[in-house]
Parts: C-alpha cells; structure tokens; sequence
C-alpha cells in the first residue's frame, strides 16, 4: 500500500488549496480514505474521510462548509479541496486508508487506519 499526499504550501487566510492522496497497491476501492492533520504542539485529528465507494463522508466540525472531500476510484485519488483557510488549519495533512466492506468511514480515532502517506504542509499566514 501506498499513500502519496501533495498540494500543500504557504497561503494567507480566505485563501484555497486542494490536497490530493495517490494511491497504489492496493484494492482502491474496497477502502475508506481519511486526511488527518497534525498541528505544532497538537495532537492528531481527523479531518474527513469519505467511504469506499463515495458512499460516506465525515467531516470535522470546525472544517464543516470549508472543505470537501471527494475521490476518483477511476484514478486511485482522493482530494481534500480546502476553501477559506484560517490560520487555525496549519498542519501537516496525511492520507490514510482502511479495508472495510461497509459504505462508511470513521474520523473519530485514528486506530482503523493502518496506512498512511508521508503528509504534505499546509501553512495559512498573512
């Protein structure tokens, strides 16, 4: 399994990216795909996931209305498009994937995943 996280970079607040996650090695679409993201002196969170076949989506609370996730089972892709940053989204995002035969995806702990990407910066800052 791999998992290649990319799109992030340096933008001011209001600002947007999308982060995409390429994956191989694997049977795409019997996982569910997750972002997570890890802040400076934070602990991890997730910030969406969605189901193996586009079936489910979670998203964060606090990210709710801002980002979007979506994935291309045609191109092992999953894209996490970010509208409207805040200073508060700084981190460094990952993609991680867990087999699972349900139309469902879990952001609340980490623990399903069991493959991650090697994460990408986001920066948001005047």
């Amino acid at each position: 399994v791999q998992l290649q996280a990319s799109g992030g970079g340096l933008v001011q607040p209001g600002s947007s990216l999308r982060l995409s996650c390429a994956a191989s090695g694997f049977a795409f679409n019997e996982y569910a795909i997750g972002w997570f993201r890890q802040a400076p002196g934070k602990e991890r969170e997730g910030v969406s996931c969605v189901g193996p076949l586009d079936s489910s989506t979670r998203t964060l609370a606090s990210v709710e209305g801002r980002f979007t996730i979506s994935r291309d089972n045609a191109n092992n892709m999953v894209y996490l498009q970010m509208n409207n940053l805040e200073p508060e989204d700084t981190a460094v995002y990952y993609c991680a994937a867990y087999r699972i035969f349900l139309p469902f995806c879990a952001i609340s702990s980490a623990s399903p995943y069991k493959d991650w990407g090697q994460g990408t910066l986001v920066t948001v800052s005047s």
